[in-house]
């Protein structure tokens, strides 16, 4: 991690999003990120990679388990 101009710190981070009822997640993904709210921001690129990598039929380099809560107001 090295600290860039406006504040943003240069790192990676894990995404996830949910695609056709499951959650997907992709590690190591290049990220400028703001110390103090933890807002994350992607370059244009990276936006494009991550679109074409969740909604390939790619087979996962490896799969999770994770549990799930319903809130309950």
């Amino acid at each position: 991690m090295h600290q860039i101009e406006d504040h943003l710190v240069e790192t990676f981070v894990t995404y996830s999003v949910e695609v056709r009822g499951r959650i997907v997640i992709v590690e190591n993904v290049p990220a400028r990120v703001d110390p103090q709210t933890g807002e994350r921001f992607f370059s244009p690129e990276t936006v494009e990679q991550l679109r074409v990598l969740v909604w390939s039929d790619r087979q996962p380099d490896h799969t999770v388990e994770t549990p799930v809560f319903r809130f309950a107001a």
